[in-house]
């Protein structure tokens, strides 16, 4: 199922609003430790899966990346990173990320940041990115972690004043489809284990090189006092590949 909720005005009205959509990079809680798992990117040939407003793709630019290809479903999404790419070393494709077909050995480095849990499919993904990417390359990633997804609610266990108390886990085996409630919408997501993640991806060609469940920096925390929650329990889950 290819879910294309960004090109619904109202949701995608008030996805512009959040803060990561509003300031980029600088506001993804995660953004510290995903940049650090990503090589060096001189002279490198990029696929972003899943590119957004396109931030990762210019900032791959910004690193003096050869050239960038970032992909989204969402004309929407495709629209507001073109406004803001003055680059013609940057190429936006509206395209579904498990519908990749690229030549074999296109790319060096292929990135995806909190996408890849929109999508059923991880292992064609998966073995789609190892295809199109030269021996040695790169392939990291963000998602969802599973503790957060494995229930659809995705929300706090909360006490009788509202206190948030603890963070639920239940089904956690039970893999497939949630659908869960995002700014006022249903929006469907794939829950997969940990496991599932990592033995999809060496079973596609690969071999894990970094594993990260980043906390927010102490900066993030001083700024937004409610970030502090974030430390009780992991939300997302980063993952750095080579391909075999």
């Amino acid at each position: 199922m290819r879910q294309n909720k960004y090109d619904e005005l109202e949701f995608f009205e008030k996805y512009s609003q959040m803060p990561r959509s509003i300031d980029g990079l600088k506001a993804a809680g995660e953004w510290h430790a995903f940049r650090a798992m990503l090589p060096e990117l001189y002279d490198k040939r990029v696929l972003d899966l899943g590119c957004g407003f396109g931030w990762h793709c210019r900032y791959v630019r910004e690193r003096q990346a050869r050239s960038v290809v970032g992909i989204d479903l969402s004309e929407n999404m495709l629209a507001r990173a073109r406004e803001h790419t003055d680059d013609s070393a940057i190429k936006y494709l509206r395209l579904a990320m498990e519908d990749i077909d690229f030549p074999a050995e296109e790319f060096d480095v292929v990135l995806s940041s909190l996408a890849l849990h929109y999508v059923e499919p991880f292992d064609i993904v998966c073995r789609q990115v190892q295809h199109c990417l030269v021996p040695g390359g790169t392939f990291v990633l963000s998602v969802e972690h599973p503790v957060f997804t494995a229930l659809a609610a995705q929300d706090w266990y909360y006490g009788p004043q509202g206190e948030r108390l603890h963070w639920p886990i239940d089904n956690y085996q039970n893999e497939g489809q949630r659908t869960t409630h995002f700014l006022d919408h249903d929006v469907i997501k794939y829950h997969r284990t940990v496991t599932t993640y990592v033995n999809t991806l060496m079973d596609s060609g690969f071999s894990i090189t970094k594993l990260s469940e980043p906390q927010p920096t102490q900066e993030m925390l001083a700024q937004v006092p409610d970030m502090r929650d974030e430390t009780r329990r992991p939300m997302f889950l980063l993952i750095a590949a080579i391909r075999n």
